[in-house]
């Protein structure tokens, strides 16, 4: 566990035995915390910021607790389910839109939220995903939430509970109303597998009282060249659990195209890199991985930065930076603190056009021979090969410190995950 995640759990362990939380919830149902109570052990903005269900401390886990501000003070800690599954990968065809070629100030090399829903405005992705000709931005940035109750499922299959809230602070990514619907838009520029609902609860149920037109909460996802747009809606305004998926959309800002033969060529360049004395790759996804530099790009990030920021746990840290590491992407550094860079040839390839970027990843990977020759077995075959064989080839390559049949299986998910990222390159 990280230094950081490890001062959060035991804060809130203090919090949680000073205050007899548990056993107050198991009374009353809530706990009811200020600001001024939680800052008795840290401050209160890392306290209390979970934007994924990974993120919570393991007190909370252990009891299935979440916690969701009440008023701009105050908390309330109740076992609530707070947090909707995502897929990340939406399995429809991309659309391609540009950005006029006249606006030089908006750099596509989009590494922020703000530049993410700016270019997708701009570009005009979020008109064709709203179905809305006329779209323009109208609110954006923090505010009051106004005062409502609602009621949201508990996590311990307990029926329901009741949530008041009065002036909460929240804040909108971006607001766009056209000529018949508000969209209410949350950004994110890392790949997830679910989002904590309030993020868009809270400004809907906020500007349903406001405005008279539809309110479409949407969740946009921005990673490796991808806008990745999920449209809600609560069927219920008073349930904070009502929200259903509407659609989802597949967008990019430059062609993708990569053919089998440009792929093909890759297995003609040199395998013989000497396998790196770091632990084989444990990490599946790919697109984390181009995800974790495109964060690393604007500035380097400690192990406990990396754990909060995205949607993992302190052992999915390690495995995405050692791959970054095993690829030559990801220099590890220490100032203190342990810290993440990319490395100059990672910087190099996110500078590059799509393409030529997803061409050089690949190509990182098959350097190496174990990833060669079971991309040369999957074109022979003409399907995906068996893990078995995939362990045939990894025994052959004479890999660092791999020497048990377990973990030999474990890693061979990982050679066929990259595998199928290299064939889907086609997509």
């Amino acid at each position: 566990m990280s230094k950081a995640v490890l001062k959060n759990d035991l804060a809130w362990e203090h919090l949680f035995r000073k205050y007899k939380i548990i056993s107050v919830v198991k009374k009353y149902g809530f706990f009811r915390i200020s600001a001024s109570l939680i800052k008795e052990f840290r401050e209160p903005r890392l306290m209390t910021k979970f934007d994924h269900k990974s993120n919570l401390p393991e007190i909370f886990r252990n009891n299935n607790l979440s916690i969701l501000p009440v008023t701009r003070g105050d908390y309330i800690i109740a076992p609530m389910e707070l947090y909707q599954d995502i897929d990340e990968y939406i399995n429809s065809e991309i659309k391609y839109f540009s950005i006029p070629e006249h606006l030089q100030s908006l750099n596509q090399n989009i590494t922020s939220e703000s530049n993410a829903i700016n270019s997708a405005y701009i570009s005009g992705i979020l008109s064709d995903f709203l179905e809305e000709e006329d779209l323009l931005p109208t609110v954006s940035g923090r505010m009051g939430s106004g005062c409502f109750s609602f009621e949201v499922n508990s996590s311990e299959n307990r029926g329901m509970f009741n949530v008041e809230v009065e002036n909460s602070q929240i804040e909108i990514d971006g607001g766009y109303e056209g000529l018949e619907s508000f969209a209410i838009i949350e950004a994110k520029n890392s790949l997830s597998h679910d989002f904590l609902i309030r993020q868009l609860y809270y400004p809907c149920h906020l500007w349903s009282e406001k405005v008279k037109k539809p309110i479409r909460p949407v969740f946009m996802i921005y990673a490796n060249g991808l806008f990745y747009l999920y449209e809600y809606k609560f069927s219920n305004i008073n349930y904070y659990n009502s929200i259903e998926l509407v659609k989802t959309g597949l967008y990019s800002l430059e062609e993708r195209a990569v053919t089998q033969e440009e792929i093909v060529s890759l297995l003609s360049l040199d395998q013989s890199l000497k396998e790196p004395e770091l632990p084989f790759p444990q990490a599946n996804s790919f697109e984390r991985i181009i995800n974790l530099c495109e964060l690393l790009f604007d500035r380097k990030l400690t192990r406990d930065e990396i754990t909060s920021k995205y949607d993992f746990n302190s052992r999915q840290t390690n495995y995405y930076t050692d791959a970054g590491r095993y690829l030559g992407l990801i220099a590890k550094k220490r100032s203190g603190d342990v810290y993440f860079e990319l490395t100059p040839v990672g910087n190099r390839i996110l500078k590059l056009k799509f393409k030529e970027r997803q061409l050089k990843f690949a190509e990182l990977i098959l350097k190496h021979k174990v990833f060669a020759d079971s991309l040369k077995l999957y074109f022979k075959k003409a399907e995906e090969p068996s893990k078995l064989e995939i362990v045939s080839i990894m025994k052959a390559c004479k890999l660092y410190k791999i020497d048990s049949e377990n973990t030999f299986e474990r890693r061979a998910s990982t050679v066929l995950s990259w595998i199928d990222w290299v064939i889907n390159l086609q997509r």
